[in-house]
């Protein structure tokens, strides 16, 4: 009996599309970092929603919540090689039919996200940031971006499928 075939399958090879999706990532978050480094100055921040929501810019030289943000430039390139390392992994698995159509998706939305800072560190040195959620002035979660948007998503993606395929 031949092997089921992938939910997205329909019968054709379109492994393509989830590197497609990634890449379509990558534009998006490249374009609305270069229009809020061109639109805004460092520090500013707008108003989007009063007491809950801004657009601000700001830059980011570690990982996640600033991590390693004052490390003295090595995190760059540790961030970078494990963006890389991760993102061929994930691609790796694509390429050899190794996940669910959701775990794909889910594989997509982390490699645009993490290449799409790896841009940003390699161009500018730091990863632009520039959606701000708060809670008035008593709570503010650190800055951050579309690719750390679906890196997020992503993951919530990996955990969702792993309760309906554990393995």
């Amino acid at each position: 009996m031949p092997e089921a075939a992938h939910p997205l399958q329909g019968g054709a090879d379109r492994r393509w599309v989830w590197f497609a999706l990634a890449a379509a990532i990558i534009v998006i978050d490249q374009l609305t970092k270069l229009w809020f480094n061109g639109a805004y100055s460092y520090g500013e921040v707008r108003t989007v929603i009063p007491g809950y929501f801004n657009f601000t810019l700001l830059y980011n030289p570690g990982a996640a919540f600033s991590f390693l943000a004052d490390a003295g430039g090595w995190q760059k390139w540790f961030f970078t090689l494990l963006a890389f390392g991760v993102s061929g992994y994930l691609g790796w698995q694509i390429v050899q039919r190794r996940f669910s159509a959701l775990m794909d998706c889910a594989a997509a939305f982390i490699i645009g996200g993490a290449l799409g800072n790896v841009i940003d560190r390699m161009l500018h040195g730091h990863v632009i940031d520039f959606i701000q959620v708060h809670y008035y002035d008593s709570w503010y979660y650190p800055a951050f971006n579309l690719a750390d948007s679906f890196i997020c998503v992503g993951a919530a993606l990996m955990v969702i499928d792993s309760f309906r395929h554990p393995n």
